[in-house]
């Protein structure tokens, strides 16, 4: 079943960016992504090869665009059609991100607030009983992070999909048990973004598949992408197998329900890169006209979990350490701070018959995503390591923050200090706590020690200078016996004006022996 395609730019498949990204043609990859790119080739094969996956596609977005698109194996067995781009895959609870997304969206017009109760949008759950008299009631902020109380319900919840609004209604009037007391523990519930999805319909007045399609996948160009597997393009769509009894037994294809909201998304390799994109353009804050159907500030909001994070642990390149990292559940994403890839922003999709994952590193502008046709794939682990290839090879990048104004001044102001030995030239430049902190007569002193280390330095000359914010920064400037290191950070005042300034000598390295 080794069927593998690959094909390394997005251009080749017709995948335009989306309109409200408008950036630029991803440029053609340089040599320096062909072998990270081919080793997540070989890692993709090797896993599906293990965990016995019928059909597997794989894609990687940079800068608005998809440029890596790579495929192996069946849709279906019984016609041995191929997988491609085009091939449709349930993502399951990927799908969780568009259901939080239109809630801030509604949030955004004005049509519900994310700290009222959600019995206000779904006045059936006005009548339950809460686990403890002190039980504060859910809000719709608590689901959306999953601190609602209820018990992870994985293998009960993907059964539900089908499940008829009817039906979803008569549930929640007889009300349904707590394993635990909101607002106290986060714990994964299917269930909660059901709830999700009527509030969406009874806020929206439109079924909540509808109000998705309508307002975030049509604007995006996703133009293939459903709920309803019946309505799937003929001969497109990965049917859904499970590996028991060492073969393949064909998965029941569940029609959509009212658990859609939680995992009931049908797409394409090539439309899920467009969502991508669309998620990615969000980073980095930025002045410019909003073109997409939800603003930047909004989606950024997917990353802001509550105050329940847990410790995560995964390993690391077959040569690098692993990492330990703080993981906390946004809305609709899981987000964490990786020790090699920076904040980073995923979510894996479990149903019968399906597993997918996908990965964010919006600071470096680049998102992954694997879709499977077998149950419960877990191509989390294979997609993470994909990322450290990227990583490994240096192509990972973050994006610069844009020096500002103020700090240019500040720098300008910074290096006229040094060269005189004196603060004088930058006197004015100064916040009223930088001579109080330490005095003109010790920063003398200081500048007088650092050039005996240093020698003479070069601080109008070009120089590595760099933002972390618009009052905060770096900087290395070329001296006669090696190089200075700097931070400095602006008070926030109308004016900014240095409150601190550090330097650090770096000397050249000792030849070798």
């Amino acid at each position: 079943m080794r069927r593998i395609w690959s094909l390394a730019a997005a251009m080749t498949l017709g995948l335009a960016a989306p309109a409200c990204a408008q950036v630029a043609p991803a440029p053609q990859l340089g040599p320096e992504w062909q072998l990270p790119l081919a080793s997540i080739d070989e890692r993709m094969l090797a896993f599906q090869e293990e965990a016995h996956i019928p059909g597997m596609v794989w894609g990687v977005v940079k800068d608005g665009r998809l440029v890596h698109i790579t495929g192996n194996g069946v849709q279906s067995l019984e016609t041995g059609e191929p997988v491609n781009a085009e091939t449709l895959f349930r993502i399951a609870s990927m799908s969780k991100a568009f259901t939080a997304l239109a809630i801030l969206k509604l949030r955004d017009e004005g049509k519900l607030q994310l700290d009222a109760l959600a019995e206000t949008y779904v006045p059936e759950m006005k009548g339950w009983t809460y686990p403890t008299t002190d039980s504060p009631r859910i809000r719709v902020r608590d689901l959306l992070s999953h601190v609602g109380g209820f018990v992870s319900d994985d293998p009960w919840g993907d059964r539900q999909q089908p499940l008829s609004e009817a039906d979803f209604t008569k549930m929640l009037k007889a009300g349904v048990p707590f394993t635990r007391p909101p607002q106290t523990q986060m714990e994964y519930s299917n269930f909660g973004y059901a709830l999700l999805g009527r509030i969406i319909t009874n806020v929206s007045g439109k079924p909540y598949n509808a109000y998705i399609k309508a307002e975030i996948m049509t604007p995006l160009g996703m133009t293939s992408t459903t709920y309803e597997v019946r309505e799937a393009a003929a001969g497109r769509l990965a049917m859904g197998y499970r590996w028991e009894n060492e073969a393949w037994a064909l998965e029941p294809s569940m029609p959509h329900g009212a658990f859609g909201a939680m995992g009931g998304v049908v797409t394409s390799a090539n439309d899920y890169a467009k969502w991508v994109a669309f998620l990615l353009d969000a980073w980095p804050a930025r002045d410019g006209a909003e073109k997409g159907p939800v603003k930047r500030s909004t989606v950024r909001e997917l990353a802001q979990g509550l105050n329940f994070p847990s410790i995560g642990r995964r390993g690391g390149l077959e040569d690098g350490q692993g990492c330990t990292f703080a993981l906390a559940y946004g809305m609709g994403m899981n987000a964490a701070q990786d020790c090699d890839l920076g904040v980073t922003l995923g979510h894996s999709g479990g149903y019968p018959g399906y597993g997918s994952n996908v990965l964010l590193m919006p600071s470096q502008g680049v998102g992954m995503f694997v879709f499977a046709n077998r149950t419960y794939a877990g191509p989390g682990g294979v997609n993470r390591m994909g990322a450290l290839e990227l990583n490994k090879a240096g192509v990972l990048k973050p994006r610069e923050w844009a020096v500002s104004a103020a700090l240019a001044a500040a720098h300008r102001a910074v290096g006229a200090m040094y060269v005189a030995g004196s603060v004088e030239p930058g006197r004015q430049a100064l916040a009223m706590n930088f001579l109080m902190d330490r005095s003109a007569e010790n920063w003398a002193a200081e500048f007088a020690r650092l050039k005996e280390q240093a020698g003479a330095c070069k601080p109008e000359a070009p120089v590595m200078l760099g933002a972390t914010g618009n009052l905060a920064g770096y900087f290395t400037w070329t001296c006669e016996n090696g190089e200075m290191d700097g931070n400095i950070a602006l008070a926030p005042t109308q004016t900014p004006q240095i409150q601190s300034l550090r330097f650090g000598f770096v000397p050249p390295p000792k030849p070798a022996e």
